[in-house]
């Protein structure tokens, strides 16, 4: 069973990868968010959760269903995690939510793929060279991890890329992060939106409403789906995103 929440497409990407090396099904933690499930595991069933890092640690929506979830102890659990470059302490803070539960992380991975985040300065996607080495490197990433995972593999150390000065980025501009940059507020569309209804329909959460403009609510996780899947590159995220890429896998 492999739960995973993704935006542009990144790790849904490798969720799916995974799946097919295991003959196992995806669940969307998007889609069982607040539904209080409890999840019934078959006998050595592994459970693997599949998501992106967003300000150096694990987004809100996935620890927030870790917290609500109801499952048996798993036999094995592992996770990856999927970063434009490095993961800072975001393989501690996903542990520890999983510690609180009562369960034992076995294994864990990041993934390098393509940049997605464009909302700040000097943050833009990778160009098309980068963009294909990315994924080069990626698909030869989660056949190694598809691997490992069917050995039963148990780590002392996680295999993440935590890169420089990761307490820094998570426990400090993490929280600044949270704090200054999660907002939907700054979205918009411009006089170029035909109002097609695409971003409502990219939004994993539904945070999207389309009348005559996209109108965003207060769910947003910051994914950026809706901005990279505008047809028309007609969203904006204030002055930050103007004259920014667009990612698609």
């Amino acid at each position: 069973m492999i739960f995973y929440f993704s935006g542009v497409g990144n790790s849904a990407w490798v969720a799916n990868k995974l799946a097919e090396c295991f003959n196992d099904k995806v669940l969307p933690i998007a889609d069982e968010i607040g539904k209080k499930n409890t999840y019934s595991l078959r006998k050595g069933e592994k459970v693997g959760f599949i998501f992106p890092v967003y300000g150096w640690e694990p987004p809100k929506i996935v620890m927030d269903f870790i917290a609500e979830m109801q499952m048996d102890s798993p036999h094995y659990l592992y996770f990856v995690c999927t970063c434009g470059d490095d993961v800072g302490k975001t393989p501690k803070v996903f542990e520890s939510a999983i510690k609180r539960k009562g369960w034992k992380c076995d294994a864990g991975f990041s993934v390098t793929m393509p940049d997605t985040y464009v909302c700040l300065p000097g943050f833009d996607i990778d160009d098309e060279v980068t963009l294909q080495i990315k994924m080069d490197n990626a698909k030869a990433r989660v056949e190694y991890i598809g691997k490992q995972i069917a050995g039963n593999i148990h780590m002392d150390r996680f295999d993440c890329y935590e890169g420089p000065f990761p307490y820094l980025k998570t426990y400090v501009l993490g929280g600044l992060f949270r704090a200054f940059l999660m907002s939907p507020k700054p979205f918009k569309a411009t006089d170029k939106c035909i109002s097609c209804g695409l971003c409502a329909k990219k939004c994993p959460v539904h945070n999207i409403n389309v009348d005559s403009k996209p109108q965003w609510g207060n769910r947003c996780t910051m994914c950026l789906a809706c901005y990279h899947a505008c047809p028309y590159h007609a969203i904006e995220y204030g002055k930050r995103t103007r004259n920014k890429g667009q990612y698609s896998i």
